[in-house]
């Protein structure tokens, strides 16, 4: 599953040896972003840069808050969450009243069973982020 920063927020994997760099122990920095033009044009969120802590409030809690410890993603955090996004989802599908779906305990993917009495599907589904292509060569 490929996670995307929300608007206002970047992901910034922590300088490491080319060896270490894509492993499942790297860490993800999460950096605010300036969404001051976002703010004036759209007019749907405040800049998390340049408002007080005690306006942001108004408008819910950010990545940084809700996903993150010592502004690091937490893959346990960001897993739970998950698993809980697709739990509630589930509850609106209509495949829902043939299929029994089950969230398996894990800390650092989402793994899911769905029965429906006579067959049994089991999915894992892994994080991952996107690298930016920051010397600009890109697509």
């Amino acid at each position: 599953v490929p996670l995307q920063p929300p608007p206002g927020h970047a992901f910034c994997l922590e300088p490491a040896t080319a060896k270490e760099m894509l492993t499942s122990d790297s860490c993800l920095r999460v950096q605010l972003r300036c969404m001051c033009m976002r703010e004036w044009l759209v007019e749907d969120v405040l800049c998390f840069l340049h408002h007080s802590e005690e306006e942001l409030k108004r408008q819910g809690p950010s990545l940084l808050n809700t996903l993150c410890t010592n502004s690091y993603l937490d893959i346990e955090k960001t897993a739970s969450w998950f698993q809980m996004l697709v739990k509630n989802a589930w509850e609106l599908m209509p495949q829902s009243h043939h299929c029994q779906l089950t969230v398996l305990p894990t800390a650092r993917s989402c793994k899911i069973r769905l029965t429906n009495g006579q067959e049994t599907l089991s999915v894992q589904m892994i994080f991952g982020v996107p690298l930016d292509d920051d010397d600009g060569g890109g697509n």
